[in-house]
């Protein structure tokens, strides 16, 4: 009886399990420099994050979020990166083809943290909201670290067409 007990368990609580990740969300570690001082600050340990799939299931994502998306260079790797301008905005580049990139609907500008040490939007363009894969809400490891992920765009990086007022909010 023990035997088909464990069998029953597995066969629901894998379907669940995996559902569960593929809806709700799931714990993955960040790597690198990019996202730094946000993330990893400390170059000898990488953070653990929750990443949140629900939250990005309507594709409602604000500036300043910190995202992971299939990357638009490699569709085999997902990156993460900090949402900075949206939809209509205008964005002044580093390093871009254009100084500045009307953001296209249905798309966003992401970029890392440590600027000039990150793959983003400057090296590729806006990335189409359909590439978004979720939105990372919590540092869950080094337990020195546990805290919820503040939603922020650098003052220099504030689109051109976003008011003073609105980032205040952000």
């Amino acid at each position: 009886m023990r035997v088909s007990n464990f069998i029953k368990s597995v066969i629901v609580g894998v379907p669940v399990g995996i559902t569960f990740l593929d809806i709700v969300g799931y714990v993955a570690r960040v790597d690198g420099i990019s996202m730094q001082p946000a993330l990893n600050p400390d170059k000898t340990s990488d953070d653990y994050v929750f990443l949140n799939r629900w939250a990005v299931r309507s594709q409602d994502i604000q500036r300043g979020e910190i995202i992971s998306l299939i990357s638009p260079k490699d569709p085999e790797l997902k990156i993460i990166k900090r949402v900075v301008g949206l939809q209509g905005d205008l964005v002044v580049t580093l390093g871009y083809t254009r100084a500045v990139v009307k953001i296209p609907e249905g798309h966003c500008w992401v970029e890392g943290d440590h600027t000039g040490h990150s793959m983003d939007s400057n090296n590729f363009g806006p990335v189409s909201l359909g590439l978004v894969t979720a939105k990372a809400s919590h540092i869950v490891w080094p337990p020195s670290r546990w805290q919820c992920i503040k939603s922020f765009i650098p003052e220099s990086r504030v689109p051109l067409n976003v008011s003073a007022n609105r980032t205040a909010s952000i």
